[in-house]
């Protein structure tokens, strides 16, 4: 053959089999299962009236409840020493599918014991989370699993979520099997559990709903799942072909964007509580109502400092946006919802103002990838600063289930498409 034939047949021949090996890579990926966070909860110091008191952690099992959002049949857990001071160790952790939302009691046979790099027991070093190793365990989307984990000793610094509208139960001994703890001390907060995620088909991801206390479920009902996201990820399940796609809950009570409330400041979580949940692909911004009524919360403050605390909140907004879509999430805002009449805030006409000038910038194009109009589905027509009574806690700040259900169905699912 001749040497200039020789190449041509060469270069055939690899083309021939560069493509099949493309098409080869391509459907492997194509089959590949995906890690998705299916429940997570943002970490911060409890404050001590939700801390547990180091007695109560010393030779105890903690067992917590959480509602997943996507199902799997393999899952993993997120242990976390966020705030830690020291090291900490769990001497064991299992999980187990619980009877029912607000029990202790687990379903007979599904208990199984979790590995941390094929070891029963795993030692956390202060501010870090832990993975546990896979396990093959089936749950069903919206299932309720009980988390128990038992500690010889207590963390030197507790990490937790205080805003849990879930029941933990704390117990002596090392139970982390027991089919029930009647006599457990019941607090319906979380300690040291970050996420859950779940092996989920190609394709899947999840939602990450950053935000306060109207994120997080004031006012929403202990152990009833009635949260606006808890709404969102029972739609999402309703909808055959939106069914791999979770719904992240980070709100923190009393969180503010611009300084440290009650947890870090939204800057200072944004790593954390975002951009490292498993699967992310979406965001949720729904944050601002604190910073406007700290403001002028201890009296009216001058024109100066409302025009500035309304250019950095939306200086704020600028750094979520560019962080996000750094990491190429797709970011959605919105509008801050009414306040006007709350007893905690005593908002003026001022702050009024700034909500109104807030929101005229989130709803604007060319800022957010899409809009959420939370402010209008709340607010009452006939006196828009005020919440709908219909859906108002009875604070004025906070929605009750029924306002919660209406955020959740006023968001479009489309918006998820893949």
């Amino acid at each position: 053959m001749k040497p200039a034939k020789h190449l041509a047949s060469l270069l055939a021949f690899l083309a021939v089999f560069g493509s099949l090996a493309a098409s080869a890579r391509a459907k492997s990926s194509q089959d590949e299962k995906v890690w998705v966070g299916s429940w997570a909860a943002s970490q911060q110091i409890p404050e001590p009236q939700n801390a547990l008191a180091p007695e109560d952690l010393r030779d105890a099992t903690v067992r917590q409840v959480v509602r997943l959002s996507a199902g799997g049949a393999t899952l993993r857990v997120h242990l976390s020493n966020a705030f830690g001071t020291a090291p900490m160790t769990f001497t064991s952790v299992h999980l187990a599918l619980a009877v029912s939302p607000g029990s202790s009691a687990i379903q007979p046979g599904s208990d199984h014991a979790l590995t941390f790099s094929g070891a029963a027991s795993v030692t956390v070093p202060a501010g870090a989370e832990y993975i546990s190793d896979p396990i093959a365990f089936s749950v069903a989307p919206l299932a309720s699993l009980a988390i128990s984990f038992h500690l010889d000793e207590p963390p030197a610094r507790e990490t937790g979520h205080p805003g849990s509208r879930a029941t933990t139960f704390v117990v002596h001994g090392d139970l982390v099997s027991a089919p029930d703890l009647p006599s457990a001390k019941r607090v319906d907060h979380w300690y040291q559990l970050a996420g859950v995620d779940v092996l989920a088909p190609p394709g899947a991801a999840s939602v990450v709903a950053l935000g306060d206390s109207i994120t997080d479920g004031h006012a929403s009902t202990t152990n009833g799942s009635d949260r606006w996201t808890d709404v969102l990820a029972e739609r999402l399940q309703a909808a055959p072909k939106m069914r791999s796609i979770a719904v992240l809950n980070q709100g923190i009570g009393g969180n503010h964007l611009l300084t440290d409330g009650l947890g870090p400041n939204v800057l200072a979580r944004f790593d954390r509580d975002v951009l490292a949940q498993t699967g992310v692909r979406w965001l949720i911004v729904f944050e601002g109502v604190n910073d406007l009524g700290a403001l002028a919360r201890e009296g009216e403050v001058s024109p100066e400092r409302h025009k500035d605390l309304v250019q950095r909140m939306i200086a704020a907004y600028q750094q979520i946006l560019t962080r996000a879509h750094a990491h190429g999430l797709r970011v959605f805002g919105a509008t801050i919802t009414s306040f006007v009449g709350s007893d905690y805030y005593n908002p003026g006409p001022a702050s009024e103002a700034d909500r109104e000038a807030i929101n005229a910038w989130i709803r604007a194009p060319g800022h957010f990838d899409a809009v959420l109009d939370f402010d209008q589905v709340l607010r009452d027509p006939a006196h828009p600063d005020h919440l709908l009574p219909a859906y108002d806690c009875g604070d004025h700040l906070h929605p009750n289930p029924a306002g919660y259900r209406a955020l959740g169905d006023s968001i479009p699912l489309t918006l998820l498409g893949k």
